[in-house]
C-alpha cells in the first residue's frame, strides 16, 4: 500500500493518489488510518485498492476512457499503456516514446497520464515526421544554424524526433499544462534527452528568444483540436484552439528575417477551404499523409516554406 518515509509514516502510492499524497500513521493497535473526515481501517483500505484495480482491469482501454475524467490526468501503470495499445490497435508497444518500447520507457522512471497516451506523437509517426523536416531543411539551410520549436510540447516525443535528424539544432519545446509540462520535464531529465522544455505559451516563449537572421526556424505546430474535427467533414484547421493560421501569422510577424519552416500536424481528411487558406500563407507547401493506421485513422503534416 505504502512506502516508508519517516518512523512511524506511510506515503499512500495508491494510483488515484500519485499526484495529491496523503500519509497514513499507525494507531495504537498499529493498524494503518488515514487522517480525515472518515478514518478506514487497513482492511477497508486494502478493499477499496482492490476494488478500484478490479474496477480498472473490468474497463476497456481504448480513446474514451483515456480522456475520461477517471483516466485523464492519471499516471499510469504500464499494464494500462500496453493494454490500451493491445485493445486499440492490436499492439502493446503502440505508445513507443523516445525511441523506446513503453516496458523499456517505463523501466528507466518516464510516466505518462492518460490524456497523453492518446495524443502524444508515437514513436513510428515522429520519425517520419523528422526524416521529411529534414529533407525539407537541406543542407544549404543548416549553414546558419536551425533552431526547431515545438509550440505544444505535450511530451516532447516530436520534438525528440525533429531533434534527432537535424543534429546540431536547438530544440526548445513549450507546454502551458503545468501538470503535463512537470512529467515531460521529468521524463526528458530522466533520459538526459537533447531538448528544452519551458512551461509557458509559445507566444511569450518565442517574443523572448535571441536569434540571428541566419538561423532557419522550424516550428511544430499541433494545437489542440477541441471540437475542430468532426468525422464528416475533416479536420477544420481554422476552429483549432487557437487557430492555426492565427500561430502562422504570428510566426510571419516574428520571424520575418528568417527562414521560417512549418510543420503542421493535420488528419487524413481535411476541410478544403481551411487548408487552401493556411498554404496561401506560404511561399510553397506539401501535405504528408502517414499511412500507420487503418484507411481514415493517419496522420499528417503540412509542410509550409518561407524563404526555405
Amino acid at each position: 500500500m505504502g512506502a516508508q518515509r519517516a518512523r512511524g509514516e506511510y506515503e499512500d502510492l495508491r494510483p488515484e493518489n500519485r499526484i495529491a499524497r496523503r500519509k497514513f500513521r499507525p494507531d495504537a493497535a498499529g493498524r494503518i488510518e488515514s487522517p480525515g473526515e472518515m478514518q478506514l481501517g487497513l482492511p477497508a483500505l486494502t478493499l477499496k485498492v482492490k476494488d478500484q484495480d478490479a474496477e480498472d482491469q473490468r474497463a476497456t482501454y481504448v480513446r474514451e476512457l483515456l480522456l475520461g475524467d477517471a483516466k485523464r490526468n492519471a499516471v499510469l501503470d504500464l499494464w494500462e499503456v500496453e493494454r490500451y495499445g493491445t485493445e486499440s490497435f492490436g499492439d502493446p508497444a503502440y505508445v513507443s516514446i523516445y525511441g523506446m518500447r513503453p516496458a523499456d520507457w517505463y523501466a528507466k522512471g518516464v510516466r505518462v497520464l492518460g490524456r497523453t497516451a492518446v495524443e502524444c506523437t508515437r514513436d513510428a509517426l515522429g520519425d517520419l515526421i523528422g526524416k521529411d523536416v529534414a529533407a525539407s531543411v537541406g543542407t544549404a539551410s543548416r549553414a546558419g544554424g536551425v533552431l526547431v520549436v515545438d509550440l505544444f510540447a505535450g511530451s516532447g516525443n516530436t520534438l525528440y524526433w525533429l531533434a534527432h535528424h537535424l543534429p546540431g539544432a536547438r530544440a526548445l519545446g513549450f507546454e502551458l499544462d503545468a501538470q503535463v509540462f512537470e512529467l515531460t520535464r521529468r521524463n526528458v531529465a530522466a533520459l538526459g534527452l537533447p531538448i528544452e522544455i519551458s512551461n509557458g505559451d509559445y507566444k511569450a516563449g518565442l517574443s523572448g528568444l535571441t536569434t540571428t537572421a541566419e538561423q532557419t526556424l522550424v516550428a511544430f505546430i499541433a494545437p489542440p483540436w477541441g471540437d475542430a474535427f468532426d468525422t464528416t467533414q475533416g479536420l477544420d484547421l481554422r476552429r483549432t484552439a487557437p487557430p492555426i493560421t492565427e500561430i502562422v501569422d504570428f510566426l510571419r510577424a516574428t520571424f520575418r528575417r528568417h527562414r521560417l519552416l512549418c510543420a503542421i500536424q493535420v488528419y487524413e481528411k481535411v476541410e478544403p477551404d481551411s487548408l487552401a487558406e493556411l498554404q496561401s500563407r506560404f511561399d510553397a507547401s506539401d501535405l504528408r499523409i502517414y499511412g500507420l493506421n487503418a484507411p481514415g485513422q493517419n496522420h499528417g503534416i503540412l509542410l509550409g516554406r518561407i524563404g526555405v
